[in-house]
């Protein structure tokens, strides 16, 4: 079955909790998306809104990650040179961490970092999932060095996120229907890798993802805007 993951770029603390409580008992995971200015235009929480260091608190541990007792949530983080932020998001919590290819020229390294420090998910208590997410723009090809397993370390990534809009970081943008060209290609040629799709992802265009190959459909404004979330979460996953 399709998973569905509502997306969320917090405008403040005060902001994701209120959006976080909105989905709780609906959704077991959700996606925070991490926006610092520099990657992205947008700034989200915690670059702003931040007022009382609720970040730095959870970071302390003086306070948990809210609703971290009834939700797991994923962190996408569409910040410029992630290497000095990835872990403190590990730290707060997050069950996956999304790195952008675009973000960083050390990105290769980072998740190898990542991968050594916190292991498998499946396979260690401290283990985080990995998920690599690539641009319109971006080629395919760029994936091979992260899917392809050795020997010696395995696949470096649990996922791939295709983003599916143009300008990433703000949601209810037009859909870019050239991802499902590279859905289709990157399923034919990795047949068991996992597959999310982040960005116009809605109800005209949810069943034609999932047919292509999309194990996760990413979805803010769809969902949020919608009059009865529960029933929004459950008729995306339908193919």
């Amino acid at each position: 079955m399709t998973e569905v993951l509502p997306a969320i770029i917090p405008t403040s603390y005060e902001d994701l909790k209120e959006k976080m409580s909105t989905v709780r008992g609906l959704a077991s995971l959700v996606q925070i998306d991490v926006c610092d200015g520099k990657f992205v235009s947008s700034k989200c929480w915690p670059y702003v809104g931040d007022e009382e260091n609720n970040f730095k608190k959870i970071l302390k541990e003086d306070e948990g990650f809210p609703f971290w007792q009834d939700m797991d949530f994923e962190a996408d983080l569409m910040i410029q040179n992630p290497e000095t932020e990835a872990e403190k998001w590990i730290k707060a919590g997050a069950k996956a961490i999304v790195l952008h290819y675009e973000s960083s020229p050390k990105i290769l390294d980072l998740v190898k970092k990542l991968r050594k420090d916190y292991g498998y998910l499946a396979d260690s208590v401290a283990g985080i999932e990995i998920g690599l997410a690539i641009d319109i723009d971006t080629p395919n090809t760029v994936l091979d060095e992260f899917l392809k397993a050795d020997k010696d370390s395995g696949v470096l990534v649990d996922f791939v996120q295709f983003m599916g809009i143009k300008k990433i970081g703000y949601q209810g943008q037009e859909f870019d229907e050239e991802v499902l060209t590279k859905i289709k290609a990157l399923r034919k040629k990795y047949p068991s890798v996992v597959i999310s799709i982040d960005g116009g992802v809605n109800f005209d265009n949810n069943k034609t993802l999932i047919k292509v190959g999309a194990n996760k459909l990413i979805s803010g404004s769809a969902i949020f805007e919608s009059e009865n979330i529960k029933k929004a979460i459950e008729e995306m996953s339908k193919t």
